[in-house]
């Protein structure tokens, strides 16, 4: 049974919906049609990229989708805006729980402000952000992850697939998120073969410059890794990521995805071949979780971490090549079982 809080939204609000939305500095990409409840379920504000970034956005929508097949309510979810101020997102938020959506997830970092204005104002909603630890709120769960961990399997196979013996980490925005990932791989690689070097490049140093949303800049960073003999790229960038998959691809080296399985996104076909794998953190599941447990009627808060020990970060195996490498598989395996045992302990900066 859902909460005596949720709100039964009349059909005049329904009707009101694009109107509303727009007006607080973003789109609706998408409103659940079912009228099988009448309530409203979840909603959720999309990261910088948007939609159709075959990573991190694209999974906090297929959880999205998941809920509202399973619960049969409507669901809305909205992209950013270029430029946008923490109170045009707090705004946003705020407009998606007075029409009663609940629960309410901004996706990624960025939304930490405006959750936690918004969880203040609308107590009988439950809000969720992807990505953040620091907001202490009664109605806010935290969907934090071990990038690390699923980093440093990325790094085991990066190692142990080089032949030049030079790597490259290509990372979006240099943020301390983003330094896990580094982090993380880094260890995995030197665990594995010392003489590996690691070249690193941050594309930007703040979001609102494109570091999570310019393919051309990821293309020509990997680019110059590749000039350098790189022969793996790993990357964390968000949808310009893309650009440093197209980059491998052309020059015949291997790219390492991440969020998502990439090699199984149908943007990304034409490229699967040189994607070797993916470190992969369940967004869908965190996103999918967080709505079950308010349909439920016990709301998760706090915060709630996916690790390798829980499933929800690992290495994507979708790549046959990767998969039938006995020895690469049993690499990464033997890294997995340590790290939940504890006999590794993983960096995060």
């Amino acid at each position: 049974m859902r909460r005596v809080s949720r709100i039964a939204v009349a059909g005049a609000a329904t009707a009101s919906l694009a109107l509303a939305l727009s007006a607080c500095g973003g789109t609706s990409t998408s409103v659940g049609s079912s009228e099988s409840k009448g309530d409203k379920g979840l909603a959720i504000a999309y990261d910088v990229g948007g939609k159709g970034d075959q990573s991190f956005n694209d999974a906090a929508y297929a959880g999205l989708e998941k809920a509202k097949n399973e619960f049969g309510y409507k669901t809305a979810d909205m992209e950013p805006t270029e430029g946008e101020t923490d109170a045009d997102k707090a705004q946003r938020l705020a407009s998606l729980a007075k029409q009663g959506y609940n629960p309410v997830i901004g996706v990624g970092y960025a939304y930490a402000t405006a959750v936690k204005e918004a969880a203040a104002k609308y107590p009988d909603t439950t809000f969720g952000i992807v990505d953040d630890s620091t907001i202490e709120a009664d109605n806010v769960a935290d969907l934090v992850f071990s990038e690390e961990e699923a980093s440093y399997l990325a790094g085991v196979a990066a190692a142990k697939s080089t032949k030049s013996e030079v790597i490259g980490f290509v990372g979006g925005v240099d943020i301390p998120l983003i330094h896990k990932f580094e982090a993380g791989f880094k260890q995995g690689v030197e665990d594995t073969n010392p003489k590996v070097k690691v070249l690193s490049q941050y594309l930007t140093q703040t979001a609102e410059e494109g570091g999570f949303s310019s393919p051309d800049k990821g293309r020509t960073a990997a680019e110059g890794q590749i000039e350098k003999k790189a022969d793996v790229v790993y990357q964390a960038a968000g949808l310009s990521g893309q650009g440093v998959i197209e980059a491998a691809a052309a020059n015949k080296v291997w790219a390492i995805g991440v969020d998502s399985d990439q090699y199984a996104q149908e943007a990304l076909s034409k490229y699967k071949k040189y994607i070797l794998t993916s470190a992969t953190k369940d967004v869908a599941k965190a996103v999918y979780n967080l709505a079950k447990s308010v349909e439920d009627g016990k709301p998760e808060t706090g915060i709630v971490r996916g690790d390798l020990k829980s499933g929800e970060v690992g290495l994507a195996d979708s790549n046959p090549e990767f998969k039938g490498d006995t020895e690469l598989q049993e690499a990464i395996e033997t890294a997995k079982e340590k790290i939940i045992s504890g006999e590794i302990k993983v960096k995060t900066s």
